[in-house]
């Protein structure tokens, strides 16, 4: 049976889509809600529907992922976004192989579920990134998705330090020097919960944003 896990949400103005999101998060993760400095309810949402709600107040993805799991309380973490994207329920699977001790970190590689749902500027910047990642580095990932699962000490023994977009690309590295078994997994990438947008792929500047961040770690 698989033990009960900390599912970490880094959110910025995701009160819109949280209801439909912890609704349907499987009974065995504990969720933990990183309120990244936001302007709506995203708080007081979370904390109404059960969520142990953790406040970081310095912007960036990366300072809400740590923040999460320095606040987390169980053996494996597993990170996803906040927006209805992702399915709680596919993580199972992830937790599972890190569980079973075949793999050190599971990663997510995105399959879109609908037209539109991950627009060509975002798409294309990612993988462009997760080539030039696979030939500089060797991580064996094809997608550089917000989805993630692997052990809480592990984790923090990486030290991963950029606290904005790079912190994914930074952490594979690290796992990859430590010599961690990464394994990328399909899962469905859903359209986003209505009321919401990304903070990365839903504006052209959003996604070269991110792609700076992400290269600066690569320097």
């Amino acid at each position: 049976m698989t033990a009960r896990s900390d599912l970490i949400l880094p959110s910025r103005n995701e009160a819109a889509a949280l209801p439909a999101v912890l609704a349907s998060v499987p009974e065995m993760f504990d969720v933990i809600v990183v309120d990244n400095g936001s302007s709506d309810d995203t708080a007081a949402v979370a904390a109404r529907l059960g969520a142990v709600v953790v406040d970081e107040p310095r912007a960036g993805y990366g300072a809400a992922v740590h923040a999460g799991v320095l606040a987390a309380t169980h053996d494996v973490v597993a990170v996803m976004d906040a927006d209805g994207t992702i399915r709680a329920a596919e993580l199972i699977g992830f937790v599972e192989r890190v569980e079973s001790g075949d793999v050190d970190m599971a990663v997510g590689r995105r399959r879109p579920m609908a037209r539109g749902v991950w627009p060509w500027h975002a798409r294309a910047g990612n993988a462009l990134l997760a080539r030039w990642l696979r030939h500089r580095t060797g991580v064996p990932v094809r997608d550089l998705a917000p989805v993630r699962v692997c052990r809480r000490e592990q984790l923090l023994s990486l030290d991963v330090r950029d606290r904005r977009f790079g912190y994914p690309v930074e952490l594979l590295v690290k796992a990859q020097r430590a010599r961690w078994r990464i394994e990328e997994r399909d899962i469905g990438y859903h359209p986003r919960a209505a009321g919401t947008s990304s903070k990365v792929s839903g504006s052209l500047t959003g996604t070269v944003r991110a792609l700076r961040d992400f290269a600066a770690v690569l320097r």
